[in-house]
């Protein structure tokens, strides 16, 4: 049987935008009490406003947070708590990306991407953690990136930040799986967003990369997101949402 959304508070980290806004939506859409945390305040509050209109529940939340920051964090789990109660859906979207040979790299972008693609997410965890293990019951999902699978060039900080989320969703759901916690991940391929439209119109090649032919959408990725939400024996796995891609990118 399905876990039914309708109620339950989900805190989407990254979720005033692309991707993490779909999953905002679907979320909300599923009749999810949805918090969007962004470090951007105003997208975020725009964002729960289009919430409140097309779901007509007024209990969608906005807040700013940097995951990269513990205190942030931890201020931002304890103001959703304070407001809606506990967080029964966390998503980590939030995440950052400075393409660039190793090389070329700057010491401050290293960090950034490392803090925030891959502390953030444990960051976030651990503070959920506590009344998720209280009340024995809880969905932890990460986004990921086939390029933490497959690996890029160009791409070596921010593939080792998110093979090494891969590492930690692993871990963590056979730490908290006997308090039915259940921990995955959805990593997407191409997706159409901002981050990635000016490589969409430089490399016509990569069309050629997947069998389907085309990038994938923000709400195909979301959709990935509400499934594993709501199937109650899946935990410790990774969904690949990548149109087929089976080529090195």
């Amino acid at each position: 049987m399905a876990t039914n959304i309708y109620g339950k508070v989900c805190a989407v980290y990254g979720g005033s935008r692309g991707i993490g806004r779909a999953v905002s939506e679907v979320l909300a859409s599923r009749g999810g009490i949805v918090a969007v945390i962004s470090r951007d305040s105003d997208r975020a509050a725009e964002c729960v406003s289009s919430l409140r209109r097309t779901t007509s529940c007024d209990q969608h939340l906005s807040l700013s947070c940097d995951v990269s920051c513990y205190t942030s964090v931890q201020n931002s789990i304890q103001h959703i708590q304070t407001k809606l109660g506990q967080v029964d859906v966390l998503v980590n979207v939030a995440g950052v990306n400075y393409d660039n040979l190793l090389l070329r790299t700057k010491s401050e972008e290293i960090q950034s991407m490392i803090n925030t693609n891959l502390l953030g997410p444990m960051y976030t965890s651990q503070a959920v953690l506590k009344q998720m293990l209280r009340n024995k019951n809880g969905v932890i999902i990460n986004i990921g990136s086939v390029v933490g699978m497959k690996g890029n060039t160009g791409q070596c900080v921010y593939a080792a930040s998110k093979s090494g989320l891969i590492g930690f969703t692993k871990s963590l759901a056979k730490e908290v799986g006997s308090r039915n916690i259940r921990v995955n991940m959805v990593a997407p391929g191409f997706i159409d967003t901002d981050m990635t439209s000016k490589l969409w119109t430089q490399n016509s090649e990569i069309e050629r990369l997947i069998p389907l032919g085309r990038y994938g959408k923000t709400h195909e990725v979301a959709e990935a997101v509400s499934f594993l939400v709501e199937t109650p024996y899946i935990t410790g796995q990774v969904l690949v949402v990548d149109g087929g891609l089976t080529l090195s990118i």
